[in-house]
């Protein structure tokens, strides 16, 4: 027999296996030499009372034995001569080309960026020498943005396809067991990386192929029938379909699309700034202890409040993490989050943000469908004219944020260009600054010594969804106006982290091998 049940672990006891199976044994009143196996299905803190325990989901087997399952995929070679392009290899991209190769069908992707160890060069040159190389970067690259950005996998998205199936996939690709049981998974930016080059070798050893550096420049589009493209200005591809997977921050390919007269969309987003604590001030606060167990991890926190019905809310929180330059192009400031594996950075971070939308945008001077990526170009040109034209970012102590005070120190920090103190009470938008200073006060009241002098804001946290959405048809997951032009992930509106844009990914792949089955 199989039971399900809910264990409450203390701390010291997560990592005891022998404690574990007698809690269980406890809770289940049977004979210890009844029950044959325990194993964790999902574990999450609960730090709600005055002491953190774990919440561990178990599948008890009683008087029988676990069935062993195998969740890997077998990938065959695919022997079709039919293709399908993906642009981008970002998660929504890479795990469209393992869903053809499922089917079948032979995934080519093209990456304006390098290669995952090639982008590190470029990663070094932003943080050391703030030179930003606008193919290869934080975003742009092998990967995509979240595989140098802290590699979180969690997601609400499990209505739009199968969340474990994921999981089981990267897992399969040399990611942590951990990420199948933890509530909120996450690989680190440190593992994430050879990762991804083993989900590559996968698409390689089984007859998809790759070409890095690989700009998209041009569509060939035929009476509303995409048949190609142009890459790098010069060298056509034919296709028997195009997967559009290039990420929020591929702005060259609104433009082009737009250019195309191909049907885009301005969509709401948030903008504002990152906000970094020391860790311990952090734990300190959510475990109500100076003393953290070292079976707990660096605390998290999930904040959000509406004033005036605007939502502001925290983004992309990197508990022991770093504060990172994410601009793509020159003459921008542009900062993110990350953190490594083991979480053990003294600092913590997280996206500060206020949502925008055309009532913010109305008096920009631009087309209809761009005036809230110019709302977000501007803000971060802005910031980078505050930084004295380097990416040493515009900073202030919270503080003196929130009096209105400019600061004269500020505290260290985990951002490796350096900081340039700013007055950002009064050169951030006004619909920014009102109510991120509304908020801290109300944040404040949810997490006690939230505002305190050691905390910091950076700015601009401007990327944390694309203000453009690429419509496509809810059925085929084809742009609205385009014949085999199926628009995926993040850069088209549908995805929000790396878990939701794989799973779009995935069900772009398996529309594109209907839309071929059909032809």
């Amino acid at each position: 027999m199989k039971r399900e049940l809910e264990l409450v672990i203390q701390p010291e006891d997560i990592f005891n296996k022998e404690r574990i199976y007698k809690s269980a044994t406890n809770k289940l009143k049977v004979s210890p030499e009844d029950i044959k196996a325990v194993i964790p299905v999902k574990k999450s803190l609960d730090a709600r009372g005055r002491d953190p325990v774990y919440r561990l989901q178990v599948r008890a087997y009683i008087n029988e034995s676990p069935q062993e399952t195998n969740p890997e995929i077998n990938y065959k070679p695919v022997k079709t001569d039919k293709k399908i392009l993906i642009v981008g290899s970002g998660p929504a991209g890479l795990f469209a080309a393992l869903q053809l190769i499922e089917l079948g069908i032979k995934p080519v992707i093209i990456e304006r960026g390098k290669d995952v160890q090639s982008r590190r060069r470029d990663l070094r040159e932003i943080q050391q020498f703030h030179r930003v190389n606008a193919d290869s970067n934080y975003c742009f690259g092998e990967g995509g943005a979240g595989t140098y950005s802290d590699g979180k996998l969690y997601t609400r998205a499990t209505k739009r396809g199968d969340v474990n199936r994921i999981l089981n996939i990267f897992v399969q690709h040399g990611a942590p067991e951990d990420i199948l049981v933890d509530s909120h998974p996450h690989i680190g930016s440190n593992k994430l990386p050879g990762v991804i080059k083993e989900i590559r070798e996968t698409i390689l050893k089984n007859g998809g192929e790759i070409a890095f550096e690989s700009r998209l420049t041009d569509f060939i589009i035929e009476k509303n029938v995409v048949k190609g493209i142009v890459v790098n200005e010069q060298k056509e591809l034919n296709a028997d379909g195009i997967i559009l997977a290039t990420g929020h921050s591929a702005r060259d390919i609104y433009e082009l699309l737009y250019k195309k007269n191909r049907r885009l969309e301005a969509k709401p987003f948030a903008m504002g700034v990152r906000i970094e604590h020391p860790q311990s001030l952090i734990n300190e606060i959510q475990y109500h202890t100076k003393n953290k167990h070292k079976n707990l991890p660096a605390a998290p926190y999930n904040l959000s409040c509406q004033v005036d019905h605007r939502g502001i809310y925290s983004f992309c929180m990197c508990p022991g993490g770093f504060i990172i330059p994410a601009a793509t192009a020159p003459g921008e400031i542009v900062i993110n989050g990350m953190s490594l594996s083991r979480r053990d950075s003294p600092f913590a971070n997280s996206g500060f943000v206020v949502t925008v939308d055309e009532k913010d945008w109305q008096d920009i001077e631009a087309a209809e469908v761009f005036k809230g990526l110019e709302l977000q170009k501007q803000f971060e040109k802005k910031c980078f004219e505050l930084a004295g034209h380097t990416q040493s970012a515009p900073a202030q102590r919270v503080t003196d944020f929130a009096k209105g005070k400019h600061s004269q120190t500020l505290p260290s920090t985990s951002y490796i260009p350096g900081l340039t103190s700013s007055s950002l009470h009064e050169e951030l938008p006004d619909y920014i600054s009102k109510y991120l200073k509304e908020a801290l006060y109300i944040f404040n009241s949810k997490m006690r010594g939230y505002i305190t002098e050691e905390a910091i804001i950076v700015a601009a946290e401007s990327r944390t969804s694309s203000p453009i959405r690429i419509p496509r048809n809810n059925e085929t997951f084809m742009h609205i106006d385009t014949e085999g032009l199926f628009p995926a992930g993040e850069g088209a509106g549908y995805a929000g982290g790396i878990i939701s844009a794989a799973i779009d990914g995935e069900n772009c792949g398996k529309a594109a091998a209907s839309y071929l089955a059909g032809k």
